[in-house]
């Protein structure tokens, strides 16, 4: 099954012309009333030099003036105000304000490659300050008596901080933001949580691969990317998938980690620590400190490693559907708490020491895993290969051997033996409200092929041991990425079986990206990577002419 692109009533539709534009100066559409000020302008202006001519020939003295000449002299006085008032401010302004600030028809042609007029998106909303109390404060930000992280506090408007923020950024720095939005993101949801002094919000496409047909259930899969190609490459994946009856996917295991490093006087003291806290008899008692953080966090284990006087120890547990980072953070500064009871020497260096390892390519990730370890495969039907995938088995098979395994290998690759993962992570974690850094060790993935049933279907797998995701917390309560959650139905926490969403998650990154490794290499065995991304990746516009 293919996802096919049906006009809709609203494409389908003629854009209808917008209005005129009313003036403030008369009931009039707004290029009415400037013929009516040009007119009136240059008529009595005729009129009065011709009089004035009259008087002069005739030696009547020009202060002398009759009631018409008072109402001409006041009639130009009126339109010279209004013609200065309309076109003399913008003619100044253009002085002040640099060019690139302005968004007009020109710049829009610069800035977005139309296709279609019914796709030309509208003019962007520039918020205006409201007061001259917002003028006072924006001057008080430029100058540094008041902190510009300090204004969603003193306002209690995360809307009207973001906007007095943003002008003041603009005066100090001298450059124009105009092309970043500002209107239509709800400011007081990433308050304390996501992000701190917003001056606006990026805009990222998001495209829909699928149905991904995996473990029985079909999802539309949401891809936040810019790259061309890169939906349309999984989406095909997810065909060839579908069409051999679909993959299946097994949760190997699931545990968060937090390493911290604590230094003692000497190797032996050290030691003691870790004998003391790997000893069976001991799990118990550190399970019942660490579980208190909270409802949701249980202990899984505690591996430890030694450097000279100096003891890392690595902490796994389950998170519910949380990612889990905090959670399992909280739990080891209790034991680490109760520890000291034990070893008054033990000096705490830092919660994290690197052992975790977090938003970084780590082997022991890659090994013992974190996050989500998911491994998912397929058995893509010769067929399949033929008419989808547009190659054949052999040449896949081939392929894989010494890109995805002995290139990776050349490469000295830490869990990059694939040809593209990260891709597919990266674009699901945007839409999903995920943390992006987290890919890099998200991604880590070996993509094996073989051929099977005599050769003539091909068996694909990804196993992935450190997939890692929530549903719940972080950047996934926001409007669009909790959207696009739930289109997977996996919004919010499993009311039923905790963690069992954030757990389906994973399986889904780790079958799209299935999707993904099955069409990108059937592209390049069959010599079509360059052209598709030929037609499909590159930008119309002229670059040369757009300024930063």
């Amino acid at each position: 099954m293919d996802l096919r692109r049906r006009p809709s009533k609203l494409q389908s539709r003629k854009p209808s012309p917008a209005p005129p534009k009313a003036s403030d100066a008369l009931p009039l559409p707004l290029y009415l009333t400037n013929a009516v000020f040009f007119t009136l302008f240059f008529s009595v202006a005729y009129y009065l030099l011709h009089r004035w001519r009259d008087k002069i020939r005739n030696s009547t003295p020009l202060h002398v003036v009759t009631f018409p000449e008072i109402a001409a002299i006041v009639s130009l006085i009126a339109s010279f105000i209004y013609l200065l008032g309309f076109f003399g401010i913008d003619f100044v302004q253009s002085f002040i304000i640099s060019p690139r600030a302005s968004y007009d028809e020109e710049d829009d042609d610069l800035h977005v490659v139309v296709r279609d007029n019914a796709c030309r998106p509208p003019p962007l909303v520039v918020p205006t300050l409201a007061s001259e109390e917002d003028e006072e404060i924006i001057k008080s930000v430029v100058d540094g008596t008041i902190p510009s992280y300090s204004l969603e506090s003193r306002l209690g408007d995360c809307k009207r901080a973001a906007a007095i923020r943003r002008e003041a950024l603009q005066r100090m720095t001298g450059r124009s933001i105009e092309g970043l939005p500002i209107e239509g993101f709800d400011y007081e949801s990433i308050l304390g949580q996501c992000c701190e002094m917003p001056v606006g919000y990026v805009q990222i496409p998001v495209g829909i691969a699928g149905p991904l047909l995996l473990d029985g259930f079909e999802y539309s899969v949401p891809m936040a990317t810019t790259e061309g190609c890169l939906v349309a490459s999984a989406n095909r994946g997810c065909k060839a998938i579908y069409m051999s009856g679909g993959a299946t996917s097994v949760l190997l295991r699931d545990g968060m980690t937090r390493a911290p490093v604590v230094r003692f006087d000497s190797a032996k003291r050290a030691s003691e620590l870790k004998f003391f806290v790997e000893d069976p008899v001991n799990f118990d008692t550190l399970a019942v400190i660490f579980n208190r953080s909270s409802r949701f966090a249980r202990l899984q284990g505690i591996q430890c490693a030694i450097a000279g006087k100096n003891v890392y120890m690595r902490f796994s547990c389950s998170t519910g559907d949380a990612m889990g980072m905090n959670m399992v953070s909280k739990g080891v500064q209790n034991v680490l708490d109760y520890l000291q009871n034990d070893f008054p020497d033990m000096d705490i260096i830092g919660i994290s020491g690197n052992f975790c390892s977090d938003k970084k390519p780590a082997a022991v990730n890659w090994i013992e895993g974190r996050g989500k370890s998911v491994v998912c495969e397929a058995v893509i039907k010769e067929e399949v290969v033929k008419k989808v995938l547009k190659t054949n088995v052999d040449a896949l098979v081939e392929l894989n051997m010494l890109k995805n395994l002995a290139g990776s290998a050349v490469a000295g690759a830490l869990g990059g033996y694939n040809a593209h993962a990260s891709n597919i992570v990266s674009a699901v974690f945007i839409a999903t409200g995920q943390d992006p850094a987290q890919n890099i060790e998200s991604s880590h993935c070996i993509t094996m092929m073989e051929a099977v049933n005599n050769g003539k279907d091909l068996h694909i797998s990804v196993t992935m041991p450190s997939i890692e995701v929530g549903t719940v917390g972080g950047g996934t309560q926001l409007a669009s990425q909790s959207a696009c959650l739930n289109l997977l139905g996996v919004k919010g926490a499993n009311k039923e079986s905790a963690g069992s969403n954030a757990r389906l998650l994973a399986t889904i990154v780790a079958g799209s990206v299935l999707a993904g490794e099955l069409s990108l290499m059937s592209a390049i065995a069959a010599g079509q990577l360059v052209k598709s991304h030929m037609k499909y990746n590159r930008s119309s516009k002229d670059v040369t002419k757009v300024t930063s």
